[in-house]
């Protein structure tokens, strides 16, 4: 059956009614809905409440259950942007660092295809495709103001101005077709790292970093890629199916495993120390879902608290 619209007081009377959803404060249900929509509410945060079987929620699921999930996960889309964006600053840094090191500072250098490595008809399409963009940001009027200076002043917006105004997918792409060289010192600034590992880690950390840009569903979220298979996964004896690992690969454990890795130690453990925090005020105050329920939803394992206690090699 299509969809078909519902005004907030039909929204409410459906999960009341339909749904088994127990809402005792109308009001403020329907000022929630207001706020956030049905759909990326309900429809968003529901199936962790629900039972299989019948479709509806479970017996004594509240209105407010969902709501404070909701909230949650908003709280780890917040934690979680804040120390992606530490590392999306440090890798700009390091890309516009080491590529104006070996090729000079003029604009024309990072427009030119034969600065990148070319081989391959992907990569040549994927260079062009990116030459193309940063064209467009050095080759009219933008609504940077540091680079409409540098462009007015100059004629030239070097690379450490421009990748200010780059987005992290920009970047990392600019990362994964830089020749090898340049890829190698850059990951060498991260212990037990390779550049390999460096654009598995990167193709990831975009996409999550998006996710909380967006405001989407962060908790339950996995993608198609993989970060690579790290010592931490082992020692934190992950379970396996087959030689796969079951969590810290395509989830938001994945992400925690990332950060280990590319953040240096002092912001890390002020991360995990947020984390704890956040997620024991969270099973604290809600008892409709176990901490073991919460975990496997997002891709945490049990023991994954102690993620500091072992050393990245």
């Amino acid at each position: 059956m299509p969809k078909i619209f519902l005004n907030y007081d039909q929204q409410i009377e459906k999960l009341k009614k339909e749904k088994n959803l127990q809402i005792d404060d109308v009001a403020y249900a329907k000022e929630v809905l207001r706020q956030t929509s049905y759909y990326s509410l309900i429809g968003g945060y529901k199936d962790i409440f629900k039972n299989p079987t019948t479709k509806k929620y479970k017996d004594g699921t509240r209105f407010e259950d969902i709501v404070e999930l909701y909230y949650f996960d908003e709280s780890l889309r917040q934690l979680f942007l804040r120390y992606l964006i530490k590392v999306e600053n440090e890798i700009k840094s390091q890309v516009s660092y080491y590529f104006t090191e070996k090729n000079g500072e003029n604009q024309k250098e990072y427009l030119d295809a034969s600065n990148y490595n070319y081989a391959g008809k992907k990569n040549q399409r994927d260079i062009n495709r990116l030459i193309k963009i940063l064209e467009g940001y050095v080759t009219k009027p933008t609504d940077y103001h540091y680079i409409n200076h540098a462009q007015r002043k100059y004629g030239n917006v070097p690379l450490w101005v421009l990748t200010n105004a780059l987005t992290f997918g920009n970047i990392s792409k600019m990362y994964m077709l830089l020749p090898q060289d340049l890829q190698s010192k850059i990951s060498r600034n991260y212990s037990c790292i390779n550049e390999s590992q460096m654009i598995s880690i990167l193709t990831v950390m975009v996409k999550f970093r998006n996710v909380c840009a967006h405001g989407e569903r962060l908790f339950t979220y996995r993608t198609t890629d993989s970060i690579p298979d790290f010592p931490i996964h082992r020692k934190l004896n992950i379970a396996q199916k087959g030689t796969q690992y079951m969590y810290g690969k395509n989830d938001l454990f994945s992400i925690v495993i990332a950060l280990r890795y590319l953040l240096n130690e002092g912001w890390y453990k002020e991360f995990i120390k947020e984390l704890k925090m956040l997620i024991d005020k969270y099973l604290k105050k809600h008892d409709s879902i176990s901490e073991r329920e919460l975990y496997e939803k997002m891709g945490f394992p049990e023991n994954w608290r102690k993620i500091t206690r072992y050393r990245k090699l």
